[in-house]
């Protein structure tokens, strides 16, 4: 039965599912909202709710990323902006002395007394 939800839902428009998206989250809301004041009788409301956002969700992000891979031209897996910047440079190893300078011992010692 979920399969028949899922596959009204992918032939629904971008805005149908942006409207119902918008709906869904007021009824989760208002849902927690009751759950929180002992007003609601049935709380699976509040998960069936949340899978069903989570649903309408996923098919807007699939529904973006296909057209913007029809006018780009790109690949399906393409990484976002703030992943393609400049890698960072790695961080300086230590050298044997810096290893080697403070012992176990002096470590536990330094620790208690910042205690």
């Amino acid at each position: 039965m979920k399969s028949a939800k899922a596959k009204d839902l992918r032939e629904r428009s971008v805005e149908d599912l942006k409207e119902l998206e918008k709906k869904l989250a007021g009824e989760k809301f208002a849902g927690r909202f009751k759950n929180f004041t002992n007003r609601l009788d049935d709380t699976s409301v509040i998960k069936s709710t949340r899978r069903e956002l989570a649903r309408v969700k996923t098919l807007l992000v699939q529904k973006a990323m296909a057209a913007s891979a029809g006018t780009e031209a790109a690949p399906k897996a393409a990484k976002p902006a703030a992943k393609l910047a400049a890698p960072k440079a790695p961080k300086a190893a230590k050298t044997a002395t810096e290893k080697t300078t403070k012992p176990k011992a002096a470590k536990a010692a330094a620790k208690s007394e910042k205690k």
